[in-house]
């Protein structure tokens, strides 16, 4: 879908660049008109939902939790059979500085050394665990990465086929730098959230509840004492949360402010330094730079604060144990290895509560990015396609007629109202009149760009409402006033409407609209290849370009608004007839500012605040001594003035 249409009564480039190096004019809001929703979700709803798009890979989700379990549980384990190995040690040291048949503990053999074949076994059977669980944890991570990657392919392609069914009133108050970033920079944070919080968030939480089982069946004593760095722990988290979710939010709402301004200003720059507006540009971007780094330095602060303070409860937790384990094994009630047991989970215990702690830092800031998103996910998409057919090829002639069209930008200004016309088949219809009538409306709306408030337009007596719009606009070719050329070679450009045509027919298009003449002194002819916006090529250039990819399209109806605007007058006169041959046998729609481009149209409506006030041709306009005759002459006698 193309946004580059432009719209009578709407602020055109030179106006939306001199806007944007001005600031923001009023009206915009605190976001400068480029929020979807002015509100963002709440935490929990965003989570849930991205949760709910990892749906489809359920399977190796479940796959993942599994491994996952088993990874923890061996993990969890390792550090009790370690404490085997340190009482064998522990024990046997002690035994063997006693005297054979001194009376001792039951796990202490007077006489009697360590036994390291005992303890060679322990630690090899501690080591397969930790491996096996190495491994688990090894697929797990390979599956889990397949799910979170297929999760943002899905989102991409979801944000992509909604941006093809958005209507193009959506793009006419979106910034398309806000939108840009919502499509690049929010998905590309959202999927660095996912890769690396779930894998560590899940790891984190089985790990809690395994060792806290670990712990219960050692010492429910000692489990209680570890338990209550929970609530701490807890009521921290949601503090910090609570304040630093906005912030968030805040922070990437604000990067799509300056995106915007950044992507508008590198547009215009040329304007901008024309009309010397560098520094209100620059005093702009410093404004929004200043206050996204605000946004970020509060919210990156206040979510670091949850790691210090985790740690710090982690170790007064340490210590309590590490002194009441003590207590316990002097007084016989605990062995030395569920003590070193115990202060080994206490560590594993608190860790991924602290690691859970700091990866909400980066799920908040995921969230906030998925919020805005599901924003433009859930923005108002255009119409379903009717399932209606077009009308049959041999009936296919090109005659367009508006039947009491009523159509408004904002429900309360009105721009067309009951307007009714017919176009012949074959006909050449010229649209005149003076900015803001409803020129290039009128056109919009055949391309169904728009939807009607009343009445109907049909195409060879079939209603364009009730057609796919693919099939309507197959039949229709466009040049616009703003050329469009997208990187590839000019061959590619002359295609694009007919991707199947062949080598000879581009060159033959290519001859008819004076494309040919300019290609051959290029050094590669044909295979050039154009760079970002045509700008190694000039306007004239670029237009021509424009008018051969309609010559080869060939389609039932063309609409040409101001194609001949960018182009001299030598060139110009080579395209009156370029552009005559190519409007035979077939109606043709030409929105003109220049009338002397117009003079052998069919039929020359004259539009005022989007009504016909005259229609006929030159010769009879002139004669009527209306709107058109004191056009025609307001723009002679400039031009001899």
């Amino acid at each position: 879908m193309s946004t580059t249409v432009k719209q009578d009564g709407q602020q055109d480039t030179l106006k939306e660049t001199e806007r944007v190096v001005a600031g923001p004019g009023p009206g915009r809001g605190p976001m400068g008109g480029g929020m979807v929703g002015g509100k963002a979700n709440t935490f929990g709803p965003s989570l849930r939902r991205m949760a709910a798009r990892m749906a489809p890979y359920r399977i190796k989700t479940i796959a993942v939790l599994v491994l996952t379990v088993v990874s923890v549980a061996a993990n969890a384990v390792g550090p009790w059979i370690l404490g085997r190995a340190t009482d064998l040690i522990f024990y046997g040291a002690l035994g063997d500085d006693l005297p054979p048949g001194t009376v001792a503990g039951t796990d202490v053999v007077p006489g009697q050394g360590v036994d390291f074949d005992a303890v060679g076994q322990v630690l090899t059977v501690v080591l397969a665990v930790y491996l096996g669980a190495a491994v688990l944890a090894f697929v797990a991570g390979y599956l889990l990465n397949d799910v979170v990657q297929g999760t943002v392919r899905r989102m991409r392609d979801d944000v992509e086929d909604k941006v093809n069914a958005l209507p193009l009133s959506y793009f006419d108050r979106q910034p398309r730098g806000e939108l840009l970033s919502r499509v690049t920079n929010d998905i590309d944070n959202v999927s660095q959230t996912l890769q690396q919080t779930l894998s560590q968030l899940l790891t984190s939480v089985l790990t809690v509840f395994a060792v806290l089982s670990m712990m219960l069946w050692i010492s429910p004593v000692l489990a209680l004492v570890a338990l209550v760095s929970v609530p701490i722990s807890m009521i921290v988290t949601t503090l910090v949360m609570r304040r630093s979710q906005g912030l968030f939010v805040q922070q990437w709402r604000q990067t799509g402010r300056l995106n915007a301004h950044i992507e508008e200003t590198f547009s215009g720059h040329a304007l901008v330094k024309v009309y010397g507006r560098q520094g209100e540009a620059e005093r702009v971007f410093a404004e929004e730079n200043d206050a996204l780094w605000k946004a970020s330095f509060g919210a990156q602060f206040v979510s670091g604060l949850i790691m210090p303070i985790m740690m710090f409860v982690g170790n007064l937790n340490y210590v309590v144990i590490a002194v009441l384990g003590g207590l316990r094994v002097a007084s016989g009630t605990m062995s030395l290895g569920d003590v070193q047991a115990f202060i080994q989970y206490s560590r594993q215990f608190t860790q991924p509560l602290t690691q859970v702690a700091s990866m909400i830092n980066l799920l908040q800031s995921g969230v906030a990015s998925a919020e805005r998103v599901f924003e433009l996910l859930d923005a108002p998409q255009q119409s379903p396609d009717a399932g209606g057919p077009p009308a049959p090829v041999h009936q296919r002639h090109g005659e367009v007629r508006f039947e009491d069209v009523s159509f408004s930008y904002a429900a309360d200004r009105p721009l067309i109202d009951r307007l009714s016309l017919v176009a012949l088949p074959g006909q050449t219809v010229a649209i005149v009149g003076p900015t803001g009538a409803g020129k290039t409306t009128l056109v919009n709306l055949v391309e169904r760009f728009y939807e009607l408030d009343g009445g109907r337009i049909t195409l060879d007596g079939v209603d364009i409402a009730s057609m796919p719009r693919a099939a309507l606009r197959s039949q229709i070719a466009m040049v616009l006033q703003d050329t469009w050329l997208f990187a590839g070679t000019i061959r590619d450009n002359i295609a694009y409407g007919r991707p199947d045509a062949s080598e000879d027919e581009i060159q033959q298009a290519a001859r008819a609209t004076f494309v040919d003449r300019f290609v051959h002194s290029l050094p590669a002819g044909y295979d050039t290849v154009i760079d970002e916006e045509g700008a190694n090529l000039s306007a004239g250039e670029r237009q021509l370009i424009t008018i051969a990819r309609a010559f080869l399209a060939a389609p039932e109806l063309l609409i040409l608004d101001e194609a001949t605007s960018s182009v001299d007058t030598r060139t110009e006169l080579l395209l009156q007839h370029a552009m005559a041959a190519l409007r035979t046998d077939r109606t043709s729609f030409v929105i003109a500012h220049r009338l002397s481009t117009i003079r052998d149209a069919d039929l020359i409506l004259v539009m005022e605040d989007g009504a016909i006030v005259e229609q006929g041709d030159h010769e009879s306009l002139l004669r009527s001594e209306g709107a058109y005759a004191r056009l025609y002459r307001s723009q002679f006698s400039a031009a001899t003035a």
